[in-house]
């Protein structure tokens, strides 16, 4: 059996609730997050109503929170953007059948984190939603929620912020490099309108950017076929749907996959993993497999010892299977 040393993660971990649902290059992964967000919200639901009030007492405390300083956002952001040493020039991202996108600026906010201050213009005739198939920031696949809803002749100030948790967990401080696969569907009908090839950004950091050598991610290597490597980097026993183990990901192969997980058990005990990561050719992501306290209560699990699993890895286009594991066997400590 295989042990993985040293594995506590300082990451909070959260489900992607949201996304590109009218965009063809995104639809696979949208709804295995839709799927994967239903399962979770049921299993949520058979909470204690103790944790259900803590939670609701915690997401009151941060609306709370957002609510007083919205009126500050704008000179939070002014602020910040001049004080993280990151900037970024004004440019023309893409325009595409009466879409017109734009960078304005780099913002940073106390809450949200870096991101780009986009103005997204529509000159055709209907109300048309601009978000994205994928983002990628210094090599690395993050998370991205960012949607904007344009009615027809009209236009918006929006701001694409990237996921601070994951690039933390990648060990990106400098981000220099950002590449952006927009799409835009029907606002009302959600039918897809167009993906767009990919829009590459360098930011004043793309010099001094972090892009941390495959060999220096820690943690045990678990799965390397095909062109797709995995890593056991940590397991966070505080996470916030209840544990989560994190995995470091490298796609060195000509093709896009989604890396999924089956037949996982946890000290002997099968539980449901909640995991799907999607890795464009070339690129790599740091990514955390949810488990769900209401599972490991029902077996009684206080700990992740003992873990076993099988990596699934298909094409994005076709969904075919490129690779099934072997089962995986390792030990947390």
């Amino acid at each position: 059996m295989k042990k993985v040393r040293g594995m506590i993660a300082v990451l909070g971990t959260a489900v992607l609730m949201a996304g590109a649902v009218g965009c063809g290059g995104g639809s696979k992964e949208s709804s295995a997050a839709e799927s994967m967000s239903v399962a979770i919200e049921t299993k949520a639901a058979a909470s204690t109503a103790e944790e259900s009030a803590a939670e609701t007492t915690a997401a009151a405390a941060k609306t709370t929170a957002a609510e007083t300083t919205a009126g500050e956002t704008t000179v939070a952001e002014t602020t910040a953007a001049s004080s993280s040493g990151i900037t970024l020039e004004p440019q023309l991202l893409l325009e595409k059948d009466g879409i017109k996108i734009t960078a304005q600026e780099w913002v940073t906010d106390e809450f949200w984190g870096n991101g780009i201050k986009l103005l997204v213009e529509n000159d055709t005739d209907k109300k048309v939603s601009v978000s994205t198939n994928a983002l990628i920031v210094n090599n690395y696949m993050v998370t991205d929620t960012f949607v904007a809803d344009v009615a027809a002749g009209k236009k918006t100030n929006e701001v694409m912020y990237l996921d601070s948790d994951e690039l933390e967990a990648a060990g990106v401080d400098n981000i220099g490099q950002i590449e952006i696969y927009f799409c835009a569907y029907d606002s009302e009908s959600y039918d897809t309108l167009w993906d767009a090839d990919v829009v590459t950004l360098q930011t004043s950091a793309y010099a001094q950017m972090d892009m941390t050598a495959d060999e220096e991610k820690e943690g045990l290597e678990l799965f390397n076929e095909a062109g797709i490597r995995v890593v056991g980097m940590a397991v966070d026993e505080n996470s916030y749907w209840g544990k989560s183990i994190l995995f470091y990901i490298e796609n060195t192969s000509d093709k896009n996959v989604y890396v999924s997980v089956e037949d996982l058990s946890i000290n002997g005990y099968m539980i449901e993993p909640y995991y799907s990561q999607m890795l464009y050719a070339g690129k790599k992501a740091v990514s955390a497999m949810d488990l769900l306290q209401n599972d490991l209560d029902a077996n009684n699990i206080k700990s992740i010892d003992e873990v076993e699993l099988k990596f699934q890895v298909y094409d994005a286009v076709t969904f075919d299977d490129i690779v099934v594991s072997d089962p995986i066997s390792f030990a947390t400590e």
